[in-house]
């Protein structure tokens, strides 16, 4: 790691060099100005960690050379407190040295679909939907629904939701994954429990810039929205459904008042899924052994479990569980993401040996 953080230190002195040698070329000067401006935190934690490398060095010197009894407990107990403290920074620069991703500060768009298990599927993914609305609300990020298809007794066979809030994908993207829940349902009159499931999707919300789609790729047809909004709604074509040729992909929307407004919606959709692909394939070939597409639905593949009768929720990937089953419907969700972030790092630093 020595090596590495040497290599950091020696670009940012570049950075200052070309800095003051680079006149009136203003863009110039604003791209090595942004370089050394990411730069610098870090610099100034490597500094510090030489910094007290080099006086735990010279504690321990005075501690084994020096005769008078007093100095030798003042050098041990410094380097006592260095020794604490050396492990710490150390585990704060390896953070700071892996890549970030450029997503982590997005919006998010949720989607959300009933699996196996019928009218109680759907249930439960009207259940996650308020549960990532309530977490969301806790986190001053707001919600708007691109999309939904509901099933008529309070659930949906599918649901699209953007969460707007900065973080919001760092925080959410854990969250793709087939969700099971077991219940008793409320149609269930022996009162035998259920297994149901629901697929969650998680895709960062992408700009324009970022990704093009030829007009001659995508099929657009427009019909009348079932869902609510008035007479207006009822008697105009606004519902719009946009269909990706080269992937079969389809998106549509049909909660916006006018035709233009869900095309648009639906064309964010389409353009964070299609860059959502290309993202899996980019980590399928860095990493062939980890998962990166949400499953089928099927009850065997799961990432998380929601225990009605024992009130307990387990998130498999860690296999930590909570007995506040309640809480965790109600948004609180902290504790799993947290988790999942930690050894989503551990990985990482693993991987690139830092």
């Amino acid at each position: 790691m020595l090596d590495k953080l040497k290599a950091i230190e020696d670009r940012y002195e570049e950075l200052t060099r070309q800095l003051m040698e680079v006149g009136d070329d203003y863009q110039r000067a604003a791209e090595l100005g942004k370089e050394r401006s990411d730069l610098e935190p870090l610099v100034e934690k490597i500094r510090r960690y030489r910094r007290m490398r080099e006086e735990l060095a010279e504690a321990r010197a005075m501690q084994s050379g020096e005769s008078d009894p007093e100095m030798q407990e003042l050098a041990a107990m410094e380097a006592a407190e260095l020794e604490t403290q050396i492990p710490a920074l150390e585990e704060e620069i390896r953070r700071m040295l892996l890549p970030k991703d450029p997503r982590d500060n997005r919006n998010v768009i949720m989607e959300i679909r009933a699996g196996a298990g019928g009218d109680e599927a759907g249930l439960f993914a009207a259940d996650l939907f308020r549960m990532y609305s309530r977490y969301a609300e806790r986190q001053g990020w707001k919600v708007e629904i691109l999309s939904e298809n509901a099933t008529g007794i309070g659930g949906y066979k599918e649901i699209t939701f953007l969460i707007k809030g900065k973080g919001a994908y760092s925080r959410l993207k854990y969250e793709s994954g087939v969700h099971r829940v077991q219940r008793v349902p409320a149609t269930e009159s022996q009162g035998r429990i259920h297994t149901s499931t629901a697929t969650v999707a998680v895709l960062a919300e992408v700009d324009d810039v970022e990704i093009e789609i030829p007009d001659k790729d995508i099929k657009i047809d427009v019909y009348k929205s079932a869902g609510a909004g008035g007479q207006n709604v009822q008697k105009n074509s606004t519902a719009v459904r946009l269909t990706h040729l080269p992937t079969g992909i389809v998106v549509a929307c049909q909660d916006e008042r006018s035709q233009l407004q869900n095309r648009l919606r639906a064309m964010s959709i389409l353009k964070a899924r299609l860059y959502e692909m290309e993202e899996a394939k980019r980590r399928a070939e860095r990493e062939a052994d980890r998962r990166s597409q949400v499953g089928t639905g099927e009850r065997s593949e799961k990432i998380r479990t929601y225990n009605y009768p024992q009130s307990r929720v387990t998130d498999h990937r860690i296999n930590l569980s909570s007995y506040n089953l309640p809480a965790v419907m109600d948004g609180e969700i902290d504790n799993f993401i947290d988790e999942l972030a930690t050894r989503d790092e551990a990985e990482r630093l693993a991987a690139a040996g830092i």
